[in-house]
């Protein structure tokens, strides 16, 4: 609770700050106008982002030899976006990812394992979005962000993760201090975990498939929020904002504020003022973003309460049809 409260303070100073700077009436003034028909383009490129992570998700359960179904899995994705927004932690959603998928796969370490990879190369693919439109359009070097460092971070990040995959049993054995905590449920979740990045170690396609999908999951967000730019009449390109976007994202996870609020704005507006952008179209770009998210989000929590709506009907069907 104590760290939550923190979260919110930091949030709230940081919006605070942020608005006593601009002008609010006019800030609300031009989110009014914006183009109602480039806002529906951002939903429908939010939508195509969700159904190439679900895709994404889904080549890296069965390379686990499990075929859950793409709309099973896109209803769970749909659940965990809510639950990511409307929940004072991303890490809400990948526990209702895990809590779907580890029935069919038999163990909660291997759904787990399935879900951090999936994770780590959207993180990958997020950080080469991010080099790639700093060489193109190079105009923040002087901000600290140069294609160098960010190409730098990726190629750490990749080297990492594929030594984790060609040797999975090394990797497995960094984590032996752990068995100090609880010896034989340790060993038990290593050997899952070593069969697991064995078995993805047989299946490169699935992995690159992923990867090559988490490259375009980045590729949507960034046209996600240029069309909110356009809404707007917000002069600013497609290789600026993506450097600016997945910055924001890596920013957002940093556990220091409530689902990101004040800090995303914050990044934004850094970046928007060394571009010669006005403060005020740094917020409406990420305001508008957010919101347009969360909207789109709610979709998942219609999905959620339908299945709490069949949990109820579900035991009463059985004792119908299996009378005592």
């Amino acid at each position: 609770m104590i760290i939550a409260l923190l979260k919110a303070a930091v949030s709230a100073a940081l919006l605070w700050v942020l608005f006593s700077r601009v002008d609010v009436a006019r800030l609300w003034s031009v989110a009014r106008h914006a183009s109602a028909a480039w806002l529906v383009a951002a939903l429908a490129l939010y939508l195509a982002m969700v159904l190439t992570s679900v895709w994404r998700w889904g080549l890296l359960l069965k390379a686990q030899g499990l075929d859950l179904g793409f709309g099973t899995l896109t209803s769970s994705f749909l659940v965990a976006t809510f639950f990511n927004n409307f929940l004072p932690s991303n890490i809400g959603g990948d526990v209702i990812r895990i809590a779907d998928t580890a029935p069919a796969a038999g163990s909660k370490t291997l759904a787990t394992t399935v879900v951090l990879i999936d994770r780590g190369l959207g993180l990958l693919g997020l950080i080469l979005m991010a080099a790639i439109g700093a060489t193109a359009g190079p105009r923040f070097a002087a901000s600290g962000v140069g294609a160098g460092m960010l190409w730098a971070a990726f190629a750490g990040g990749a080297t990492i993760a594929t030594l984790a995959l060609v040797f999975p049993e090394a990797f497995t054995r960094l984590l032996q201090p752990l068995r100090l905590l609880h010896a034989e449920w340790v060993d038990e979740r290593l050997a899952r975990l070593t069969s697991a990045l064995l078995r993805f170690r047989e299946t490169p396609t699935a992995l690159g498939g992923c990867f090559s999908g988490a490259v375009a999951v980045q590729t949507i967000l960034v046209l996600f929020y240029l069309a909110i730019a356009h809404s707007m009449g917000i002069p600013i390109g497609f290789t600026s904002l993506a450097v600016i976007v997945p910055i924001t994202f890596i920013v957002q996870m940093l556990p220091v504020s409530m689902n990101g609020f004040g800090v995303r704005e914050a990044t934004f507006g850094f970046y928007f003022t060394r571009l010669g952008l006005p403060l005020e179209s740094a917020l409406l770009v990420s305001f508008v973003g957010a919101a347009l998210i969360m909207l789109f989000s709610l979709s998942g929590g219609v999905v959620y309460i339908g299945r709490q709506g069949r949990a109820r009907i579900n035991p009463v069907l059985l004792e119908e049809e299996n009378p005592i």
